[in-house]
């Protein structure tokens, strides 16, 4: 009898490492949360953590630059750098004495963000953390997200109180 061993787990092609793994469970759970308590409170509990992580990512930033404070340009390269590392493409359109514009090619949670527009509050945070923080203030608007079917995302960052501010549809932050 030359029966063939059956084939081991280690052995075969699936494709689930930590990365895929952590971006699905970071998709489901903010599906879930959508589903459950709605996108409104979904975009909520995801800012909380957000929040959290700009704050942890802004003191990382901090002690390696060696500075108490970021200036506007250093916030905005942390902003950009920030997603590099975690391989989204955010790239700058434009900086003013009242805004920043970023635009991103990919996003660091990659195909897991289609649908799940609640997802995108863990940038409006972090960035409007980081940049409250060092500059005072920001109002993070999301322009156009790839999780709402955008071939891009584009985000403006207010960094002074202005009409147009006040106009934009987003979240504020503050130093605390």
């Amino acid at each position: 009898m030359n029966a063939t061993a059956p084939k081991q787990p280690s052995e075969t092609s699936i494709t689930l490492e930590r990365d895929l793994f952590l971006r699905s469970l970071v998709r489901e759970l903010a599906g879930t949360l959508e589903n459950v308590v709605g996108l409104g409170e979904a975009s909520g509990f995801i800012s909380v953590v957000g929040q959290r992580m700009g704050d942890w990512i802004d003191a990382e930033y901090r002690q390696a630059l060696g500075t108490p404070q970021l200036d506007r340009d250093q916030v905005v390269a942390v902003l950009v750098d920030l997603k590099r590392r975690i391989q989204g493409d955010f790239h700058v359109i434009e900086v003013t004495e009242d805004r920043v514009v970023l635009g991103n090619r990919a996003c660091p949670f990659g195909d897991k963000v289609l649908g799940r527009p609640s997802m995108c509050m863990m940038t409006s945070n972090v960035f409007g953390t980081i940049t409250a923080q060092n500059l005072g203030r920001a109002k993070v608007a999301l322009n156009q997200t790839i999780a709402q079917g955008a071939p891009t995302c584009r985000v403006t960052i207010y960094l002074k109180a202005s009409a147009e501010a006040d106009a934009a549809d987003g979240r504020e932050y503050f130093r605390v």
